[in-house]
């Protein structure tokens, strides 16, 4: 069985619904908690895939959280040796950081679901199936397009959402793992943010229920694009 791996920095965003999608894909996946387990033991090339995870802190914000160091080295180690990699909000920003792009503050927070407009070019077919789709978006930080890489698409509040580099490594600002359920823990995890800045979790609960069923078909289907051909 193939294996995934997933840097995880807070418990509740998890790989959500693409934990069942990478079991049908032959994959084992599992979780390293990078703010509290050590990295010494990690291969940056054993497992056939990482995926690198979400949290509520900024990807440039190694002097409050040393851990960032060791997790951008064994990103970047990856990505310099084409072994794929998958990365989602923070881990898209990640990505950008280990390939010498920046992440910054955007001056606004952009929650809650809303559309992708898609980049016409080469790659566009991959994000297809999630156009015209509300797909959640969760952050206030956002990274520039790495040299070399393909912008893939962008939303009304941020230009940059989604980026492929080379074949192997795809970054995604948003969140299309995000089930119904599996939201529950960010409202709990997040309620302080969303008080802060005036966001009624009803209102998210609601669109999580109406949107995430065609998410996690159409993700499934980004996936399969992506990673078959270049894992099997």
């Amino acid at each position: 069985m193939k294996t995934a791996l997933a840097f995880r920095h807070v418990p509740f965003e998890d790989l959500g619904t693409l934990a069942d999608m990478l079991y049908a894909l032959g994959y084992e996946c599992r979780y390293i908690d990078t703010p509290v387990e050590s990295f010494a033991h990690l291969d940056p090339q054993a497992a056939d895939l990482l995926v690198v995870l979400g949290g509520p802190i900024g990807a440039y914000q190694q002097a409050i959280y040393p851990f960032l160091s060791e997790e951008l080295r064994h990103i970047g180690e990856r990505l310099a040796h084409g072994k794929p990699v998958l990365g989602i909000c923070l881990g898209a920003q990640l990505m950008a950081r280990a390939l010498g792009a920046q992440v910054a503050p955007m001056g606004v927070t952009e929650i809650g679901y809303a559309p992708l407009t898609l980049t016409p070019g080469e790659h566009s077919d991959l994000l297809a199936p999630l156009a015209d789709l509300p797909v959640l978006h969760w952050h206030g930080d956002r990274f520039a397009i790495p040299q070399g890489a393909s912008h893939l698409a962008h939303s009304a509040v941020c230009d940059n959402q989604a980026f492929l580099y080379a074949p192997h490594a795809l970054a995604l600002q948003f969140h299309p793992e995000v089930s119904a359920i599996g939201l529950e823990g960010w409202l709990v995890g997040h309620a302080s943010e969303l008080t802060h800045v005036g966001i009624d979790p009803r209102q998210l609960r609601e669109q999580a229920a109406q949107y995430s069923p065609a998410l996690a078909r159409a993700l499934q289907q980004v996936i399969s694009r992506w990673l078959t051909p270049l894992v099997g």
